[in-house]
């Protein structure tokens, strides 16, 4: 947790922060890529009607070099859940007064003031509301922040989806080394794209000259990223080389930048924060930014997986314009936390074993 000046933290809570959530994925057959391209292409022409209606007569600046102006400090927090709960299957967007209604719900269902649990609860609300960014659900009133399928749900698993989400089956409590303590925890990486989180949520986009760089304040990870004309022929690295975030490369589609990233690491699949669950090294990940006014990003990106997942899904999570500044992230890996937790591990199993005896 950073800390802040309280005006600096105050303006930021004013954002809009988010649920997260595990999803599963496996490794992908190159040969299966092309049976999930025409579902690509019609949720793409889906998006860009919705970016042309969102946008309406905002005109983008331009950076020197002429590309679509994305630089500043955006925040996408938000409570909006992932997927649509189960008891709003067919709504796809609240009425102003149900937004409200769940809003208020939801943010005392998770207010981390109350002091009416027992002392293991307590602890677990270590960190009260001051330092949390809840926010509220997403400008556009949506049900969930899955788009596609309409059903804003996570599509059914393949055979192979099963058996590599089973991988994650020991549950948050192992503990028998640091290794089996999730890359978040362990202040390595919190993945791209980046789910929105109970604090920590802005990014900083640059756009030096060929490239775009978005500094994710969480664990204080940045993304270079070579950008080029539309679809410029710029190749990913070899596949042998996998990457924590991926490795990324941008085009221009009008004023929209296109992200395509693959090459992940394979043990991405123990980061709890993940964009795509027990996803792995065949991970294929498509962004698409565009800014539809002075303050505010419409973002969007696309999982493609069709040996895990029936059909690729696609997440809208709106990105609103922050002023500021940012502050350093002070998460190291072999945190005194890390230390703790094992300790504790410890001391667990030798009151168990205590009460065999």
């Amino acid at each position: 947790m950073s800390h802040r000046f309280f005006d600096s933290l105050w303006a930021r809570l004013a954002g809009f922060p988010v649920v997260w959530a595990m999803f599963a994925l496996a490794l992908v057959p190159a040969a299966a890529q092309t049976a999930s391209s025409a579902p690509k292409q019609a949720a793409a022409a889906k998006h860009a009607s919705v970016v042309k209606s969102a946008a309406g007569a905002w005109t983008p600046s331009h950076t020197p070099d002429g590309q679509p102006d994305l630089e500043g400090i955006w925040n996408n927090s938000t409570i909006t859940p992932l997927q649509r709960p189960r008891e709003l299957a067919g709504k796809e967007f609240f009425t102003e007064q149900e937004a409200a209604e769940y809003q208020r719900k939801v943010l005392s269902d998770l207010d981390t003031d109350k002091r009416d649990g027992n002392p293991e609860v307590d602890v677990n609300r270590s960190y009260n509301e001051l330092f949390r960014e809840r926010g509220g659900v997403v400008a556009t009133l949506r049900t969930s922040l899955i788009v596609d399928p309409p059903d804003g749900r996570i599509p059914p698993l393949t055979e192979s989806g099963r058996k590599r989400e089973a991988l994650l089956a020991r549950g948050p409590y192992a503990a028998d080394s640091w290794t089996d303590r999730n890359l978040a925890e362990r202040c390595i990486t919190r993945g791209a794209p980046k789910i929105p989180g109970g604090y920590n949520n802005n990014f900083q986009i640059y756009q030096p000259p060929g490239y775009v760089v978005i500094f994710q304040e969480m664990i204080h990870e940045t993304r270079i990223i070579p950008v080029g004309g539309p679809r410029d022929g710029r190749s990913h690295v070899n596949k042998n080389i996998q990457l924590w975030m991926g490795d990324s490369r941008g085009y221009w589609e009008g004023d929209t930048l296109v992200i395509d990233t693959t090459n992940f690491n394979d043990r991405i699949i123990s980061n709890s924060f993940n964009c795509c669950g027990a996803s792995g090294a065949n991970l294929h990940v498509v962004e698409r930014l565009t800014r539809v006014s002075a303050d505010r990003i419409d973002y969007r990106y696309t999982v493609d997986d069709p040996a895990t997942y029936t059909r690729p899904w696609t997440v809208d999570v709106p990105m609103v314009k922050s002023d500021g500044p940012l502050y350093e992230y002070a998460c190291h890996e072999g945190n005194y936390a890390l230390v703790d937790i094992l300790k504790g591990a410890r001391e667990q199993e030798k009151t168990a074993a205590g009460k065999k005896k």
